[in-house]
């Protein structure tokens, strides 16, 4: 499960900026969805495109430096104009799974601070209903951890901690644990959305329900598939 190794094609990315005009500040996830966004806008930049950008994890902010983009801070910035991100899992509602890198919370700030947003996703990320590809992750405080996967289990989800590659437990760059969570199928999102939120120690959770604006699908001859929020 997470996010597919492919990362977006030229054309794509190409797409998701193409509204993309001087002065903007966007936003940028921290998949590799979005990193061939990054280095496109980056050749716009050392072209003359004077544009900012804040970035949802530090290895995507150490990306957009590369590419030669003007990096925000984004503690001092109220809003942004657009955000360009990718998905683990997205339905046909618009309704997405994110969190495979962890920075789910960093992203759905981002998206609120975003005037439009833009979600990216290769056509084998599209499912009928979201759960069936990816894992729902719960990004969760470090401390009491025991007593927040309880928690969890109560509202019917049994979560087990990431782990990095070497086996130590995977840590955000908010210095925060993921737990993984497969859905059983039949919840509904809305509710179970509220009911992890209302547990202290879960600080985010990857159920992206109402935060695309507009979704970018590219089917395998290469053409993109566009769904619009009504």
């Amino acid at each position: 499960m997470g996010e597919s190794p492919l990362v977006a094609s030229d054309g794509l990315a190409e797409r998701a900026l193409e509204g993309v005009t001087q002065g903007m500040k966007i936003g940028f996830g921290a998949g590799r969805t979005p990193a061939r966004a990054i280095d496109l806008l980056g050749v716009r930049a050392t072209a003359g495109l004077d544009v900012a950008v804040v970035a949802a994890s530090e290895s995507a902010e150490a990306r957009c430096r590369a590419a030669g983009l003007t990096v925000l801070d984004f503690a001092t910035v109220e809003e942004l104009d657009l955000l360009v991100d990718g998905v683990d899992e997205i339905d046909r509602d618009m309704r997405a799974l994110k969190g495979s890198g962890g920075a789910m919370a960093r992203e759905r700030i981002i998206a609120w601070a975003s005037r439009r947003t833009i979600y990216m996703a290769g056509a084998n990320k599209v499912s009928d209903r979201i759960g069936t590809l990816a894992a729902l992750s719960i990004a969760v405080l470090p401390f009491g951890l025991a007593s927040t996967r309880a928690a969890i289990r109560r509202v019917g989800l049994n979560g087990v901690v990431r782990l990095d590659m070497n086996g130590g437990f995977f840590v955000t760059d908010n210095g925060n644990l993921i737990l993984d969570v497969s859905l059983p199928g039949d919840e509904d999102f809305e509710e179970l959305a509220g009911d992890l939120s209302a547990i202290p120690g879960v600080l985010d959770h990857g159920l992206f329900l109402h935060e695309a604006d507009r979704v970018l699908i590219e089917q395998a001859s290469g053409e993109v598939e566009e769904l619009e929020r009504a």
